[in-house]
């Protein structure tokens, strides 16, 4: 038995994808940092685009079955002109605008890996994502990384208590809100399905019903600067809390059916500007909001701004990410699930 070999050279013509595995509250990152092809592009939506159109299958390859999962989560890093680098998140549908517990990952990450000059105690890290650059926050303790928190891109309500007809449940209330994703808040308590894990399928289920109706009933989505934003991302289910001295808890739908683990810190940034514009909270006020399994995210409004005409607010989201693993994931030209599958 010890003699066996524990190398393994790949041939010549595979490809080998090396990357970070994390989690951020429970919720799955797959840092890509080596092995991915050139993309072309001066930007992050350049970028973004450029994959779409030459790479995609190194995305579903990446994040589907039988190298991912249904609900694993990916992003590659890039450079930026804007920042100190930039991000493409992916999912198992497509790719993200934003993505809290990545950029709460991405921040702990590059502070560990000295990608950026490291201030004690605290560093500051410029990230560009596709909705706009990011402010994360990174503070150290003796050297060792205590917490993260990031300052979002202008967070607006688009709509508060629109009402539609889904067959299978009536009438359904919900807000519209952007957190850097646009996002449909629903009440889960008014639907009947408690915030917990054993309803996993239903709100699988139930958040792919609403997300399709609400796209096919024709509801304006706009993002004022950047048509590739302007889209329905999820579904949130909000319910009471379950933990003591937690405010509410979120159970986030988004993509092709993924969960969120965490309570999502893009969906949080959209809660607490519905928060504010209905006057229960105030800037500097602090919210605790968890996940599906608990997890939580503080969160409060730090600044009230004009965003091209429209209220918005500067949402602050503080969590805590791990690193749980190195991976290099290989393609076989021959494999015939190369391109990956998704089964639920």
């Amino acid at each position: 038995m010890n003699n066996r070999s524990t190398s393994f050279e790949i041939p010549e013509n595979w490809t080998a994808v090396r990357t970070i595995e994390m989690h951020t509250g429970g919720e799955p990152l797959r840092v890509i940092l080596d092995g991915f092809p050139q993309v072309d592009g001066t930007s992050v939506l350049e970028y973004r685009s450029y994959i779409m159109q030459h790479y995609d299958h190194l995305r579903t390859g990446i994040i589907l079955e039988p190298r991912g999962h249904a609900d694993m989560y990916g992003v590659l890093v890039t450079p930026s002109k804007v920042a100190d680098f930039g991000v493409v998140f992916m999912h198992n549908e497509g790719y993200s605008t934003m993505c809290g517990h990545a950029t709460i990952a991405l921040a702990k990450l590059a502070v560990e890996l000295e990608w950026v000059p490291i201030s004690d105690p605290e560093t500051e890290i410029r990230i560009e994502a596709p909705c706009g650059v990011i402010k994360a926050y990174v503070n150290l303790e003796q050297g060792r990384v205590e917490n993260v928190r990031f300052h979002n891109v202008p967070s607006f309500v688009v709509t508060l208590d629109e009402w539609i007809e889904i067959p299978e449940l009536g009438k359904v209330k919900f807000d519209l809100a952007y957190g850097g994703a646009f996002y449909a808040f629903v009440d889960a308590e008014a639907l009947k399905i408690p915030c917990t894990p054993e309803n996993y399928q239903v709100f699988i289920d139930t958040g792919k019903k609403i997300k399709q109706a609400i796209i096919d009933s024709g509801l304006q989505i706009h993002h004022p600067l950047h048509q590739e934003l302007s889209f329905l991302y999820g579904v949130i289910f909000i319910g009471g809390p379950v933990s003591e001295t937690v405010d509410s808890r979120n159970v986030c739908v988004f993509a092709d059916g993924e969960v969120d683990r965490c309570p999502t810190g893009s969906g949080v940034s959209a809660r607490l500007a519905i928060h504010y514009q209905r006057n229960q909270l105030k800037p500097g006020e602090e919210m605790k909001f968890e996940s599906i399994i608990g997890s939580v995210f503080k969160g409060k409004v730090v600044q009230v701004v004009d965003y091209h005409n429209i209220q918005a607010v500067i949402p602050e989201v503080q969590g805590m990410a791990y690193v749980t693993g190195r991976n290099e994931i290989y393609f076989d030209p021959q494999d015939p699930f190369s391109k990956g599958f998704l089964l639920r």
